[in-house]
Order: structure tokens, then sequence, then C-alpha cells
């Protein structure tokens, strides 16, 4: 009983210590690698005050946000300003994404990206027209020079809206280093957004790692935690014994607003030195999907919570981690109490500290034991073959050394044309897609073109049919089989009839779907000539808007549309103005 009170003694004390640190603490400068002008840029809207709703790399599925998002007042239409000086670098258009989407390049090395816009300056619309039009496409992806578009500090671009892959009304803002395209957090540039409320941390947990490598079995433990207002603590010491790495569930809050966002930083000391630092100051697209190798993904598929792991895997390739000690990882085998402390800071320097108590344990260490099945490297091209399948890891693919499963299950009932192949398990992230090679039983050759690769839940692969096989690229591991997709898309008017007259009607609109393979192209043309068509994938929907090309009288529109399979459909009406 003495020496459980004088632990506890111990533990309390130490506490105080760590506490009586972080008062100060709460008010911090955020640290960055660079110096990046502060008064060079504007606000790109004049919304006062500013607010987000999407911080800069906060988590999102599959990547980490890549700028930040400006609030609307939940409505399209606000003008959208040039930050700076400089020239249309980019013009953008896509069914999903970004939406449309403008670029701009500046004279101090850095481009500013404007996404999910509603529709662009009159300078600016008329170019991307003209363009739409030469293509005959409505998605664009065009680079003009500095001398097409030019524009000024303060000049507006074009007005806010929800197109693409945009949950509701907003302006997307990113700043990029134009040199080598990698994103780096606005705030850094005095893009000012009014914050004073620190972190707050959710959750605490402990991962018995062990030597093992990390997945859906390795033990997790909760450790109860209590606070408010940037301090938190552990109510009594931990024992852990062994190698461990830990985890927390935090968020970020902005003054005045309900909802919350991510945090700048995380930082974990042992025993007053740093062992583990993530600093969200810039990173390259391409090392975006590896969020989920920093986040723990077996729990955030079973629940959607997002624990960010604080020990990091030998596969990672981002480049936010620093002052690493054992890649974060902690071996507690010395049988003494140590002293714990995250720091989790904001963008704006607003900081929370959790101190935690680990009681180490006394077990030595000891190696890891191999399990039984095909171990990949993670660092190597790996390949599996079967008797009808055939597997193929690039290097780059895995985060972690794989231990490898594989079984083949009956044939799904239905349209399929193979066995049931299941390939490992969902719980373990790829950073890039995988090839896979399934062998086709018996598919009618008028069949072959139309031979795909779809998944249990019956989504699309992708694939194509050669010597027997169908080979695609799933992005994840699953169960996968042969299946054909013979169904044309479907077409679905929803302001038109035959024959209608359109006068004081400023869109012809439609509902477009397909069942499996997914849209390939839609086409439209008005008395045989190519019109624009426009398409937001959230929707299904696709319009026409009416200019001067369609003049009054009666006129004739066939709308051709063709899956990734080149089932088509035809859909021709006729209509007055």
């Amino acid at each position: 009983m003495q020496k459980n009170k004088y632990s506890n003694f111990r533990y309390y004390v130490s506490i105080f210590c760590f506490l009586l640190c972080a008062t100060s603490a709460h008010a911090q400068q955020i640290f960055s690698t660079n110096k990046y002008p502060l008064t060079y840029f504007r606000q790109p809207l004049d919304i006062v005050p500013p607010a987000l709703a999407g911080s800069f790399g906060e988590i999102r599925g599959n990547h980490f946000h890549s700028g930040i998002d400006f609030r609307t007042n939940q409505r399209e239409g606000y003008p959208v300003y040039a930050v700076a000086d400089g020239y249309i670098s980019r013009l953008r258009v896509q069914n999903s994404g970004f939406g449309q989407a403008l670029y701009i390049n500046h004279p101090n090395g850095f481009t500013t990206v404007y996404g999910h816009l509603q529709r662009f300056a009159p300078k600016i619309a008329s170019v991307v027209k003209k363009l739409e039009y030469d293509k005959k496409s409505f998605e664009i992806d065009e680079f003009p020079n500095e001398t097409l578009i030019p524009v000024r500090k303060g000049e507006v671009i074009a007005w806010s809206g929800n197109r693409g892959s945009s949950g509701g009304p907003h302006l997307h803002f990113e700043i990029r280093d134009t040199k080598t395209e990698e994103t780096i957090n606005p705030q850094f540039f005095g893009i000012d957004i009014p914050d004073n409320i620190p972190p707050v941390i959710y959750s605490l947990y402990a991962y018995r790692l062990n030597g093992k490598v990390f997945n859906e079995s390795t033990p997790k433990q909760a450790i109860p935690i209590a606070g408010s207002n940037g301090t938190y603590k552990a109510s009594a010491p931990i024992s852990l014994v062994g190698e461990v790495g830990f985890g927390v569930v935090t968020t970020d809050r902005h003054n005045g607003l309900s909802g919350t966002n991510g945090v700048y930083s995380i930082q974990l000391e042992l025993d007053g030195k740093m062992i583990y630092t993530c600093a969200l100051e810039r990173f390259a697209f391409e090392d975006s999907k590896a969020i989920n190798s920093h986040i723990d993904y077996p729990t955030y598929l079973n629940t959607k919570r997002s624990i960010q792991k604080s020990f990091i895997e030998p596969g990672n390739p981002l480049s936010i981690y620093s002052n690493l000690v054992n890649n974060g990882k902690i071996n507690f085998n010395d049988g003494t109490l140590h002293q714990l402390r995250y720091i989790i800071t904001d963008s704006k320097g607003n900081s929370s500290n959790l101190s935690f108590a680990v009681q180490a344990g006394s077990a030595p260490i000891t190696t890891a034991v191999i399990p039984a099945g095909i171990i990949y490297p993670y660092n190597k091209v790996n390949e599996f073959n079967a008797d009808d399948v055939k597997v193929v890891f690039q290097k780059g693919t895995l985060y972690n050394d794989l231990n490898f499963t594989y079984k083949k299950l009956p044939k799904p009932q239905g349209n399929a044309y193979s066995s049931l192949h299941q390939i490992h398990n969902r719980y373990t992230p790829l950073h890039i897609g995988f090839d896979l090679w399934i062998k086709a039983d018996n598919v009618p050759e008028y069949l072959r073109s139309k031979a795909l690769i779809a998944s249990l839940s019956g989504s699309s692969q992708g694939g194509s049919y050669d010597s027997g096989y169908v080979k695609a690229t799933p992005r994840n591991f699953g169960s996968y089989y042969i299946t054909v997709d013979t169904i044309a898309p479907r077409i679905l008017p929803v302001n038109i009839t035959d024959g209608k007259n359109m006068a004081g009607v400023s869109k012809i609109l439609f509902k477009i779907s397909d069942n499996l393979s997914g849209i390939k192209s839609f086409n439209g043309l008005i008395d045989g000539e190519w019109t624009l068509m426009e398409f937001d994938t959230k929707t299904a929907t696709l319009w026409h808007s009416f200019d001067e090309k369609t003049s009054t009288g009666k006129h004739t529109l066939e709308l051709v549309v063709i899956d990734m399979k080149e089932n088509t459909r035809k859909y021709t009406i006729s209509f007055y103005r």
C-alpha cells in the first residue's frame, strides 16, 4: 500500500509539473521549415469575418485536405478575387473533383487555386467556352500561356459555387509551390482566420506492437483522459510492457462556429524529449493517400473514427514527420515510471497538452514471431500466382510488410464468369492499386469486350479481356470476380417533352446514370451541330444552357451517352424556342 501511495504521489507531482510547463503553450507560434510572404496575398473573398468549413491537411476519405474551404453562408454567387497579380495558368472543368477551377501563377513563385466555382468572369468564361467547343468536350484541362489571361490583385475572376465533388456551397482555396506543385498551408501566408480556441483532445490509445506489423489484429487499449480548454491528463499511470505506439483523436474549433476542423501539428514527448512530430505545413499530392497509413485505418473503416497514430510505418512516404525516435515507437522494458506529453497545435498557434504517465514493465525485449503464410516486403515488387488468378504489387504499393492471404470462393450468383477471389482483406490500405488478372470461365466471344472485374458489392473495377483473362487495377483489397456490362446508360428528361415550347426556359435538364461500368462520355447535338452539355456527377444532372446559338423556331436535340464498355443510349427530341 505504501508503495502504491508513493507511486501515485510521484505521478501527480509529475502531472503538476507538466501542467505548469504547459500554461504558456496555449498560444504559441506555429513552426515551419520555410518563411512565407505574409502580406503578398489578399483574401479571395470579401466575407467578413472569414470562416472555414475545412482546414488545411484535415483528414478526409483517402486523402489529406489540400487547401482551406471558405464558408459562403450556405449560398452561391459571392465574387471571388485574384489574391495577387499573375496570370491564369490552368483552366479546369470536371464532372467531379473541383468542378470548375482556376489556377493563377504569381511572380513570387506560388500558384493559387480556386475550386467549386459557380461561373467564371466573362473574359475567362469566353476562353473556356471556345476551348470546349473547339474540343467538343465539356471537360477540359488547359494551360494557357502567361499572355492570354493576365489578372490583377483584387480583380473578380469568378463567383463561388458548389460544382464538382462539393458537399455544399463554399470556396476551395489553395496555395501551391509553382515549381514543386506541393500544396502549402495558406495560413502561413497571412490568410488570417479568427481563432483563439485550442484543439480538443477526445481520446488516447496505446497499441501493443511488440515488433509486429501494425494491422487490424494489433491489440489496442483506450486510456481514459479528462480535461478541457487546452489542458488534458490521464487519471492514473498506465502499466505497459514491450514495444508500444500511441494515437489520439483530436480536432480544432474556430471562433463562433459549431463545426470542427483538423489540427496543424501533433507532437509527442517522452521524459521531456521529443520523439515524434507531425506538422501539416506542405505535402505532395502523390503522397496524400498515405493518410490511410497515418491513421488507424482498420478502426476508421469500422467506426469512421480517425485515430491519428504517433508512430509511422516504413513504407509511408509522407514528408510531414520530423523529430522521430524509433519512428515514434517506445520500448517500455526498464521497470520505471515515464512521463509523456502530447502537444497539439492549430494553424493559429493555439495549443493543447495531454499529459500521462506509463509504468514500464521489466520483460525482456523479444523478437516477434513471424506468422505463417506468404510474407511480402513493403519495399519490393511482389507477385502471387494461383491456378486462375495472378496478383502483382509494384514497389510503393504497401506501407508495411504484408502477411498475404488469398482464398478462392464459389462463383457469385447472377451474371458471373469466374469464381470469387478474396484478395487479402479490406483492412490493409494500399498506396497505389495492384494488378489483378482473373481467369475467365467461358465468356462468349461476343461478350468479351463487355467483360470487367467487379467487387462483391457490385462496384466496377474496370478491366479488359485478353487471352482468357480479365485484367484490372483495383485500389483496395477485397473480393473480386468477372462479370459483363451489356446495359446502356439511362437518360431521363427532367423539364422537356417532345414538341415542348422552351421559350423563357434557360436550360434543358436531364438525369443520366449507368448501372455498372460508369459513364464514359456524353454528347448533345442541336440540329446536327455539337452543343455544350454540362454535367454534375453528385446530382447526376446533365444540362444545356441556351445561348445565341439556338435561334427561335423548331429544333431537334439528339443526346448520346456511352458507358465504359461502349454501351450506347440515344435520345432524340424536338422543341421550340
